[in-house]
């Protein structure tokens, strides 16, 4: 499904700019940037969504409801679809603005100032996420299982981290998954555990589950994960002036703002986000797998490290041991085999040890 998403999405920008139809559409955008391509990006979003329909609800609505992963009705997946819609056009509404007019006033620096911008408005979006935006689809409460809630205390203070918070949240309403997560970032950083966690999990497989979450805030791995992002914006924008400026000429365009250039644009960052994402998921499983070493080190529990692992691929229903390339192309966390044999040297080695000092 990922697969014929992306090819479709390729297909239409190719059409349109090598088409002669991007061309042809800008005339109807009379009106000065950035405001022409905002109006441009709106009518393109909502044909893609139109184009995408089919392949959105086979893929977001027919296979969950085939393997029981979810719970909602159709109205459900509609208005939470319509929600993420109206969420997803206006941040990136407000990017093609600010993209534009950098564009349209900085024409040599412009990829520069973008990257700057975007990073700003990560930054942000990542300390707003747990307060603002995960609330529009889900019910956020403070733990308030208090046995529970000192064990994972005493983790985080072994670990030396002040916790800002732990929340649970009610992914039982939308399906059967299970999940945690470290979201935001300063005083909105706060730890938030899915109550299909809660309710399925022994106390000391959640204990393992918060120490890997924990060991994201002692390797500041959001920090490194925004920097990383900082330099992909950089390098993608960089290669979207060239494009633009190399496009010019052979598809007729008044310049890199023209409105006509957007889907050349759109495509070259597209083509650029789809060559490192090998890369970027290999840092990501890097990351993952350090915190994963962090998680055995502080609770010492190699035991309930592997049966939640095996809990969370069985009830996720993931791919235990996948290729070599998918793992490379679509896993941004180690699978399931690569963390249980972590769980196991580190057994081994705590083995090893005792034996030596014995």
């Amino acid at each position: 499904m990922s697969l014929a998403e992306m090819i479709v999405v390729g297909v239409v920008l190719l059409l349109l700019v090598f088409g002669g139809i991007s061309s042809r559409l800008s005339q109807f955008l009379e009106l000065p940037q950035p405001w022409a391509s905002a109006f441009y990006f709106l009518g393109l979003m909502v044909s893609l969504g139109i184009i995408m329909m089919p392949l959105t609800y086979y893929q977001s609505y027919v296979l969950p409801q085939r393997y029981d992963l979810s719970r909602q009705t159709f109205r459900d997946w509609l208005m939470d679809g319509l929600k993420a819609s109206a969420i997803g056009l206006l941040l990136g509404l407000a990017i093609v603005i600010v993209v534009y007019c950098l564009i349209d006033n900085f024409q040599g620096t412009w990829w520069l100032w973008a990257a700057v911008a975007l990073f700003l408005f990560t930054v942000l979006l990542t300390r707003l996420m747990p307060i603002i935006l995960l609330p529009v689809f889900y019910d956020l409460e403070p733990l308030n299982d208090v046995d529970l809630r000192q064990k994972l205390t005493v983790v985080a203070e072994r670990a030396r981290t002040e916790i800002r918070g732990i929340f649970t949240m009610d992914l039982s309403s939308k399906g059967t998954m299970a999940n945690a997560m470290l979201a935001g970032l300063g005083d909105t950083r706060r730890i938030i555990l899915s109550d299909t966690l809660i309710d399925q999990y022994t106390p000391e497989e959640i204990e393992v589950i918060m120490a890997h979450e924990l060991g994201h805030h002692l390797h500041r791995d959001i920090t490194k994960l925004i920097i990383m992002q900082a330099g992909i914006f950089l390098a993608a924008f960089y290669l979207g002036d060239m494009v633009l400026k190399a496009g010019v000429v052979p598809l007729g365009l008044n310049g890199i703002a023209d409105v006509a250039a957007l889907p050349l644009l759109a495509l070259s960052l597209a083509a650029f986000s789809l060559l490192i994402t090998p890369l970027v998921n290999a840092f990501s499983r890097k990351v993952e797998s350090s915190a994963d070493k962090t998680a055995l080190e502080l609770t010492d529990n190699p035991g309930a490290f592997v049966t939640a692992m095996a809990k969370l691929t069985d009830q996720n229903l993931s791919v235990a041991s996948p290729s070599r390339l998918v793992e490379l192309w679509y896993y941004d966390h180690p699978p399931y085999v690569r963390r249980v044999n972590l769980a196991r040297s580190y057994s081994k080695r705590a083995i090893q040890g005792a034996e030596t000092s014995g």
